[in-house]
């Protein structure tokens, strides 16, 4: 979702150590992370403002709890340059906008939660699959459920929205292009929330898909 022109970097600190190469090189550090990462966030915000590289921050973490992050493990909150909170297809356009036009806001927040028919594929180009022991595949966000440890609901919301099946299958099918052979973890909210849909068009899309390379 960030514009084709861009040269970027991505560093999963799950697999990948951020470097101070890394941090020098960009123009700006966007940092998602849950809240059990807290102290790497801290730790990556103190090394970003150590060499003046502007830091944008967004994900679960700082959407549910920024204020509380900041107060709890005494974190300015001008460390962070930009907060680009909620889903990233109704934020981000926002922040770029006005990014480009020289005036952007410290923080950007909406309770919308978008069409991701709309959201693009993510680019696999960008990680060294051989780190991985499986890939992340999300169908759906939402949940119909109110579980009362889950903060989902607060993210992403009651009603569970899909992908459509030919996104679903792209998304499928990119993998495959670069190189992926091993399994794929679907990361949904719920993935069944909409029982209906899964089964007439969703499933039988992703079997067709599975025999045609083999797999079934």
């Amino acid at each position: 979702m960030l514009p084709n022109e861009w040269q970027k970097k991505l560093v999963d600190m799950n697999t990948t150590t951020l470097t101070e190469e890394n941090i020098k090189w960009a123009d700006y550090v966007f940092i998602s992370a849950m809240v059990v990462q807290k102290e790497s966030v801290k730790e990556v915000i103190a090394r970003c403002k150590k060499f003046n590289t502007r830091v944008v921050a967004g994900g679960p973490l700082f959407t549910t709890a920024y204020k509380q992050f900041a107060l709890y493990e005494q974190v300015d909150l001008s460390d962070v340059d930009h907060f680009v909170l909620g889903e990233a297809e109704a934020t981000l356009p926002l922040f770029l906008e006005d990014l480009q036009k020289g005036r952007a806001q410290h923080i950007y927040t909406s309770n919308e939660h978008p069409d991701i028919t709309k959201t693009p594929i993510p680019l696999w180009e960008l990680i060294d699959m051989k780190k991985y022991a499986s890939m992340n595949v999300q169908y759906s966000r939402g949940c119909p459920f109110n579980c009362e440890f889950c903060d989902i609901i607060i993210l992403d919301g009651h009603r569970p929205r899909t992908k459509d099946k030919h996104q679903l299958v792209a998304e499928f099918e990119a993998l495959y292009r670069h190189g992926w052979r091993d399994g794929v973890f679907i990361v949904d909210d719920n993935f069944i929330g909409n029982k209906r849909k899964l089964k007439a068009e969703t499933l039988p899309a992703l079997i067709r898909w599975s025999q045609g390379r083999k797999y079934l």
